[in-house]
């Protein structure tokens, strides 16, 4: 019992002293946007509760009107870049999927004005929200459905504190895209208090390489993302070193994910149910955040560095998964992406039946019904052979893609089951120039070859790279394009 109580004052500080904090965005600013902060020297006592940010995904303003705080949510269709050049078809809400983030105050009187544009009938549930049963969101038994064109006001008061989301309660619909974050602020901040406070949401869907909508039905997934994006295109957490951080995972989706965080031991100190009291935490790296589910993890950020923070299916760690079976991904006409009728029944329309470029097709159960389309190459040994094969993917921009020759062994052929990851995790992929933001100065070159699917950083930066890295997003806000010249040096 002694080292638990050790563990859980080093590492959050329980018993530090807590002053009463003030209610979050009491007041709206004239833009409705409500962000209403008053950030303390660091360190120093706070005399409100801090944001929560999304990386990736906007906040949605709100107004007052008849003593209600007001928001304003569109359901409809939305183009979302999950890699550069990869633009797919999601739905989601006011031009985002996921839709942006909600944040109220416990207590707090809320009105959800819902617009549906999309070409189907909708409706809008409140995950775990203790509301009237005529406010949940399920259509055909506590409301009829938002028909297309339609609009539904949902309107209640808000007694709860902790990590909740929105979605749609359309099932297929929420394979879409339709989710969003919604975080009900506690009346007194939570003990301890935080600095840095972040919300990720975990989603998954179904692409052929040759079409940009999900198929919402299948069982597999090749694309992994938080916050509507695939690593490498992710945004670091930006931290200071010695804060206390709070990470809000959310799922919704057809798999659970362990997410596993880098350099760091935190304590789950909330579930979608709220906050847990303090004698269940106890020390973790990896939380399971199941479908349907929320945790709140907290940690002192102590160790500086670029720590990985990324689901643990290995699956769920790279994007545009394929099978991999040896000599068979390294012919010129590379890997099938989907196989139709006549192939599944044994009759080919080219080559025959013992070649060596025969095999599964790309991805399991994705390309049902569908025709040998393309090919896809998944383990080109040259960087001529890989902008070969790349530049045969329809719909993806290549430029500032960086071709290098993978790292293998000689007889690398000759061993059973090569190649697995030396391709589709390697250097040839990485693509640091067309993902730079202020957040990723100071990775280290070629970072973004070994940052696919399900994955982001927590930067732990020291004082000195916190501030220059304050800096470049100050500059940036605004610049519709990443700054020309941006320096990478490497931080130690």
């Amino acid at each position: 019992m002694k080292n638990r109580r050790d563990f859980l004052r080093n590492t959050l500080g329980v018993g530090a002293t807590l002053a009463a904090a003030p209610r979050l965005f009491p007041a709206p600013q004239a833009n409705g946007a409500g962000m209403d902060m008053d950030h303390m020297s660091h360190g120093g006592p706070r005399s409100r509760i801090v944001s929560v940010e999304t990386p990736d995904i906007p906040h949605l303003p709100w107004t007052t009107a008849n003593g209600a705080k007001e928001f304003h949510l569109i359901a409809e269709p939305v183009k979302q870049e999950l890699v550069p050049g990869k633009i797919v078809n999601l739905w989601g809400y006011n031009g985002s999927a996921p839709g942006p983030t909600m944040q109220v105050n416990q207590g707090d009187r809320v009105r959800i004005i819902v617009d549906n544009h999309l070409p189907e009938a909708t409706s809008m549930h409140w995950h775990g929200f203790e509301i009237p049963v005529d406010m949940d969101g399920a259509p055909g038994s506590s409301q009829d459905p938002i028909p297309p064109g339609g609009r539904f006001v949902y309107e209640f008061t808000l007694h709860q504190e902790g990590t909740f989301f929105y979605h749609s309660h359309m099932a297929m619909q929420e394979m879409m895209g339709m989710i969003g974050a919604f975080i009900m602020h506690p009346e007194k901040a939570y003990d301890p208090p935080v600095d840095k406070d972040f919300a990720i949401i975990l989603q998954e869907f179904a692409i052929l390489p040759n079409n940009p909508i999900p198929n919402s039905m299948n069982m597999e997934f090749n694309w992994l993302t938080f916050n509507g994006k695939a690593g490498p295109a992710t945004t670091p957490l930006i931290v200071r070193l010695k804060d206390r951080v709070r990470l809000r995972f959310i799922n919704l989706g057809m798999d659970h994910h362990p997410i596993h965080l880098h350099g760091h031991t935190f304590v789950v100190t909330g579930t979608e149910g709220g906050r847990q009291p303090k004698t269940t935490w106890g020390p973790k790296n990896t939380v399971l955040v199941g479908v349907a589910e929320a945790a709140d993890v907290e940690f002192v950020a102590n160790n500086p560095g670029d720590w990985m923070i990324h689901c643990h299916l290995p699956h769920h760690m790279m994007n545009q998964m394929s099978s991999v079976v040896g000599p068979m991904t390294r012919g010129s006409n590379g890997m099938p992406a989907g196989l139709g009728m006549e192939e599944g029944m044994g009759i080919l329309r080219e080559g025959h039946a013992t070649s060596e470029d025969k095999g599964p097709s790309l991805g399991r159960g994705m390309g049902v019904g569908s025709t040998r389309d393309q090919t896809l190459g998944n383990g080109p040994l040259s960087a001529p052979q890989a902008k070969q094969s790349m530049d045969n993917m329809p719909g993806m921009q290549h430029e500032g893609m960086q071709m290098g020759a993978p790292e293998v062994a000689k007889d690398a052929n000759s061993v059973p089951g090569f190649p697995q990851d030396a391709f589709m995790e390697g250097p040839a992929m990485a693509m640091d120039k067309m993902v730079e933001k202020p957040e990723n100065y100071g990775l280290r070159p070629g970072w973004s070859g070994f940052m696919q699917g399900m994955m982001t950083f927590l930067r732990v930066l020291r004082p000195e790279m916190y501030d220059k890295v304050m800096a470049l997003r100050e500059q940036q806000k605004g610049k519709p394009e990443p700054m020309p010249g941006m320096e990478h040096p490497h931080h130690g």
